[in-house]
């Protein structure tokens, strides 16, 4: 066992090898699984999801709305930009099987390699930090998710900003915002690097870039139609759910109703509190840290957030645990979040427990929530024992 161990915490090799095979064994899981009923009955894929991506180029290039319900060929609406349908092109143009195959792999290669890419955590701290998120990578993937993907891309950004390459960090930052909008957050972390003006302009050039890059295979009045189309249904789609967030959890265990807006609003303020720490901007803890918030704030402020959304909260939780001083209540929280948000969603629990406890008391978001305010209370308040850690 020892051996083993020593093993599996001696390289990367490993790991890789245990992320690969995690992403084809979902793949061919869903493609053998077939069909099951969705919420409304019909009978859909195990890998819907990558169905609604695949469509959404072939309904692009026929200038058809993309943004409204299609039940002959999948369930549910497709919620990203246009131009993510036309990035989309290369794996819809393959056949389905092989295509969500490439699909998953992309996701988890992004996040792994962005994970082992952090600066100035050892190694083998890594590769724990592979293990912790491994069952949350694979419920994205097990959906078609792109969740893997936006982790590994907020994760890039982060450190080519170390890098002070700009230019690319804002590219990876504006992928994910034309993926889901959350990704906008993110951008708020170039304010810890000089030359702020030229990240700023790196990012609304390719903001700029991504906006009109569908005119390559459509008219310009059918790309105004499907943004105001996709407008329309974000801000109808804003008011239908609580899921598994703050706002759920304030819900669930309160009997609270919140206005979601100016929930948002409020965890916007908190987030941002962080910031008045000038002086600390050069500290490279600090900055990490406040990349662990990034990842977690976008998942417990969602209303929309859902379990396979989890993985871009746990990559958040494992960076945070990993930037500071690691002490009993941080490791019992993040024992917590495993527990509670990473196999919450398993057989290891029965599922009378899962539907009658967890599920209707949004358990899977509270350790992450819990970890957030533990967070940014350390970025407050224990900001000198952050400036003497020195992860290796």
């Amino acid at each position: 066992m020892k051996k083993i161990f020593e093993l599996l915490t001696k390289n990367y090799t490993p790991v890789f090898i245990i992320f690969v095979l995690l992403s084809l064994t979902a793949s061919i899981q869903a493609i053998l699984l077939g069909f099951h009923d969705a919420p409304d009955g019909s009978s859909v894929t195990y890998y819907n999801n990558f169905i609604i991506f695949k469509q959404s180029f072939f309904h692009l290039i026929e200038n058809k709305d993309l943004y409204i319900t299609y039940p002959e060929e999948h369930w549910d609406l497709y919620k990203y930009s246009p131009a993510f349908a036309l990035l989309f092109a290369p794996l819809a143009l393959l056949p389905v099987y092989l295509g969500l195959i490439l699909w998953n792999i992309l996701n988890t290669l992004v996040l792994f390699f962005a994970i082992k890419n952090i600066p100035n955590i050892a190694n083998r701290y890594k590769i724990f930090m592979f293990f912790i998120v491994a069952i949350e990578m694979m419920t994205s993937v097990q959906n078609a998710q792109s969740n893997s993907l936006i982790a590994g891309l907020f994760i890039f950004s982060f450190i080519f900003m170390e890098k002070k390459n700009f230019f690319v960090a804002a590219l990876f930052i504006t992928l994910t915002v034309y993926i889901k909008l959350f990704g906008l957050v993110a951008f708020s972390l170039f304010l810890f690097y000089p030359k702020r003006l030229k990240f700023i302009s790196y990012s609304a050039l390719w903001m700029a870039l991504f906006a009109i890059l569908p005119l390559i295979i459509i008219p310009y009045s059918q790309l105004t139609f499907l943004y105001n189309s996709w407008a329309h249904l974000l801000v109808n789609d804003h008011t239908t759910s609580f899921g598994l967030s703050v706002l759920g959890w304030l819900n669930a265990w309160f009997n609270i109703s919140v206005n979601k807006n100016l929930l948002l609003l409020t965890g916007a303020i908190i987030f941002m509190i962080p910031f008045v720490k000038i002086k600390h901007y050069n500290n490279y803890a600090f900055r990490l840290m406040m990349l662990a918030s990034v990842l977690i704030w976008v998942v417990i402020f969602n209303h929309k957030a859902e379990s396979p959304t989890f993985i871009i909260a746990m990559s958040g939780v494992v960076i945070w645990y990993y930037s500071m001083p690691r002490k009993t209540g941080d490791t019992i929280l993040l024992i917590l979040a495993f527990i509670f948000t990473s196999l919450s969603v398993t057989d290891i629990f029965p599922s009378f427990i899962r539907h009658d406890y967890f599920s209707s008391y949004v358990i899977k978001a509270v350790p992450c929530i819990f970890i957030w305010g533990k967070l940014i209370y350390d970025l407050l308040f224990n900001i000198k024992k952050t400036e003497k850690l020195k992860i290796s």
